[in-house]
Order: C-alpha cells, then structure tokens, then sequence
C-alpha cells in the first residue's frame, strides 16, 4: 500500500509540474500574441498617420505650386506690359532694359539649370551671341560695322530659333518666359536702334555731311553682304567649335557617366526620336553612329539660310516689322498651345498616378487589418 501511495504522490506531482510548464507556455504565448497584436495595430496607426501626413504634405505642395505660378504670372504679365509700355513710350531705353533683363536672369537660370542637370544648355549660341551684343551695345552707334554683325546673328538664327523650337510664352513659367526673351529681345533691340533710335539716326545721318545721306552707305554689295553675312557666319563658325570641343570633347566622359546631363543636341534628339519626326529621319541618313554630325551640319544649313534672309530684313523697314509680328505671334501661339493642350494632359497624368496611389494605400491597410486579424484568431485558439 505504501508503493501505491507513493506512486500516486509521484504522479499527481508529475501532472501538478506539467500543468504549471503548460500553464507557463500559454502565458508566454500569450503574451506574443498580445505583444505581436500590439504591434500591428501600431503599425496600422503608423501607416494611416504617415498616409495621412503624406497627403496634407502633398496639398500643402500642390497649394504652393499654384501661388508660385500664379506670382509668376502675375510677375510676367507685369513685365510683358512694362516692356510693351516701353518699346512704345521711350524706344531708346530698349537697349538699357535688355540689358539688365540678361544681368539679372541668367546667372539665376544658371543656379536653376545646374541643379535640374541642364547647364550645358548655357553653352548654347543663343548665350554666346547675347554675350557679343552686351559688348556692341557698349560700343553703338560708333561702330557700324559690329553693330551690322550683332543685327545678323539677333535677327538670324537667334530669331527664327523661337518659331523652329516652338519657344512658348507662357506667363505662368518664368523658365519659358526667359527662353523667349532670350531669343526675342535682341532682335526687338536691334529694331529700335535699327528704325526708331533718334541718337543712334543723328550717329548716322550728321548734319552738313552728304556721305552719310543714307544708312548704311554702302559702296557695294559685297559691303553689305559682307557685315551681315561672312562675318557673322564666321563668328557662328567659332561658336560651334567652341562647342564641339567643350561638351563632345572635353566633357564627353562626364556626358556618357550620367544620363541625366542634358543638351540642346540629348533633348531634340530625343524628342526627335519619340516623334519619328522629319528631323529624325534627316539625322539618320547616314546612320545612327553619324547623327551628331548631322545634327551639326543641319544645325549650319539653318544658319546659313537665316543669316542670308537678315540682308533684305535690315534693308526694309516694312519687311522688318513684319518679321517682328511673326516672331512674337509665334511665341503667343505656342503658349496658348501649351496651355490648352499640353498642360491639360499633364493634369490629367497627375489625377491618373493619385488614383494608382490610392488603391496601393488601402491595399496596405487591408493586409494590416488582416494580419491583426489573424493574430486574434491565433490567440484565441491558444487560450482555447
């Protein structure tokens, strides 16, 4: 009897010891359990408080993007009014409005492109001629001869390139608006010496003198087609070896590491291509290993024909007026093109990557409600 007893004590003491290890490992899990269900519910709260910070952070920049542009129009069409006010009540004072414009804004667009990765961009002729007709309006009226090459390179390539690459004036993008000043201040200036400037008129017709009976005095042809054609051709020449050295020499190594680093000939190419346009199709004539020197050769033909249509422009005052109502109808033309067609798409774009976010948040948010969910059911079945 006393073996049986003793039996019974060892297995009651066996059972009591394993019923407190099981009652330790339930508490245990339990505490998992609940430890895991605490933290998905933090990380569902996280995520809904970090969703809803993302969009107050995304209307706060939608809110400022549209103050910035409404200021920027509101700045621009300021500016277009004052200058318009300008070139009719003081003509004269055209060339001193330039030039500030060009001291101001382009190291500012210089801090812009450097960041957006497109500084190259200002190694482009259109700044390398700015440059020469900041140095000519220092000089005029006292040298012909520099003024007739800095009017062939104004009102050749630098103009006819605001109806070719389509520059747009929209009132709402300073970036655009300087483009367009860019290429179409300097022929305006040249304008108002060239017609409307009364000291720069008495410079070229002195009193008492009869060699100066018209201008320019030309003792030839070959005069005139000398100051407004050769020569400016021959400065465009230097430009654009400059330029081959600097960004397809040089630089070429930085070029090929980052992708991103853009050119005038990267963008129109590439727009080119996404096109399949006239363009395209001309830069691959002689294969695509040769598209650069293409686009070069292109690049001379267009200033060559450019530069040849400034000789009857500086000889006709009416032909010159008209050249100047096309360049500026052209620009408004291709800003209403963007606004009512380009700008559209890009807000529809907008609308169509917020409606693809949603359904990715609330995709989110279900998997963490559903694992909460499973962590209930986990516990449940362990205090069963």
């Amino acid at each position: 009897m006393s073996s049986s007893e003793e039996n019974m004590e060892m297995e009651d003491s066996n059972g009591d010891s394993f019923g407190k290890v099981k009652q330790r490992f339930k508490d245990r899990s339990r505490k998992v359990v609940q430890t895991k269900e605490i933290l998905s519910k933090q990380a569902v709260q996280t995520k809904q408080i970090l969703s809803k910070q993302a969009v107050k952070i995304a209307k706060q920049a939608e809110e400022h993007e549209r103050f910035i542009n409404k200021v920027t129009y509101f700045l621009g069409v300021l500016g277009f009014g004052a200058f318009c006010f300008i070139l009719g009540a003081r003509p004269q004072d055209i060339p001193y409005v330039y030039c500030v414009f060009y001291v101001i804004f382009v190291p500012l667009r210089w801090i812009y492109y450097r960041y957006k990765k497109w500084h190259y961009y200002l190694l482009d002729f259109c700044y390398y001629a700015n440059t020469i007709f900041i140095i000519m309006l220092l000089f005029y009226p006292r040298n012909e001869k520099l003024f007739m090459v800095c009017f062939s390179l104004a009102e050749g390539p630098l103009a006819w390139a605001l109806i070719v690459w389509r520059c747009s004036l929209v009132f709402n993008s300073m970036d655009k608006i300087v483009s367009v000043f860019i290429h179409l201040l300097p022929g305006l200036v040249y304008f108002t010496i060239r017609w409307w400037d009364p000291v720069f008129l008495e410079a070229m017709h002195p009193e008492g003198t009869t060699q100066r009976a018209s201008w320019p005095y030309v003792e030839s042809k070959s005069y005139l087609w000398t100051w407004l054609f050769f020569v400016p051709l021959f400065a465009y020449s230097i430009w654009q070896v400059l330029y081959f050295l600097i960004v397809d020499v040089l630089r070429r190594q930085r070029l090929l590491r980052d992708p991103e680093v853009m050119t005038s000939y990267r963008e129109l190419s590439k727009k080119a291509q996404k096109a399949n346009n006239i363009w395209w199709r001309l830069s691959g004539l002689l294969g695509d290993q040769n598209r650069l020197f293409m686009y070069i050769m292109l690049q001379a033909i267009f200033t060559v024909a450019t530069m040849a249509l400034t000789v009857p422009i500086f000889l006709s005052y009416k032909l010159h007026v008209v050249f100047q109502i096309l360049k500026v109808s052209a620009s408004v033309w291709n800003g209403g093109n963007f606004l009512l067609e380009v700008m559209p798409r890009q807000v529809i774009l907008k609308e169509k990557k917020k409606t693809k976010m949603h359904p990715i948040e609330n995709m989110q948010d279900q998997s963490a409600l559903e694992n909460s969910m499973k962590v209930n059911n986990s516990s449940m079945v362990l205090e069963s």
